[in-house]
């Protein structure tokens, strides 16, 4: 085999592993990189950003400002009801990030949990975060944070 048989196949086994990797995306035009947050890191004390409800087709909206030099946010979408399905979709000033559901975390449990990030920083400004009620009977309740 020679050398440039040798890198396609080098490439096409890093494409399968990468493929492979669950809930791991990179938005490429602004550089974020959204993955499941396995640990959250929580203050001593956390208050809810908002406690809401929602039903089938409706969307509320969040808002939470970052500021420069900042590398990570962790929002956290948690309705704990495997029978409903809820999506979030996060708008950074630079680029939108999802839809997500929640799977998208790894894990099958009535949330959604990621870690936003960028080596370079978190664009810094108002970021906007649509939850939407994908397929949800009667009225879910939630909780949304962000870390």
């Amino acid at each position: 085999m020679n050398v440039s048989g040798i890198c396609l196949v080098i490439l096409i086994g890093a494409a399968v592993l990468v493929s492979g990797v669950s809930a791991q995306n990179a938005d490429n035009d602004a550089g974020y990189t959204v993955t499941p947050a396995t640990t959250l890191q929580l203050p001593k004390m956390t208050v809810p950003l908002s406690a809401g409800t929602i039903m089938q087709g409706e969307t509320d909206w969040y808002y939470y400002y970052v500021s420069p030099g900042t590398t990570a946010i962790t929002p956290d979408l948690n309705w704990g009801d495997i029978s409903d399905s809820l999506s979030l979709t996060i708008i950074a000033p630079d680029g939108t990030l999802g839809p997500y559901y929640d799977a998208s975390d790894g894990v099958i449990n009535g949330r959604i949990t990621l870690s936003v990030s960028r080596f370079a920083g978190l664009a810094p400004g108002t970021w906007s975060f649509r939850v939407y009620g994908d397929a949800v009977t009667g009225t879910q309740s939630y909780n949304f944070f962000v870390y």
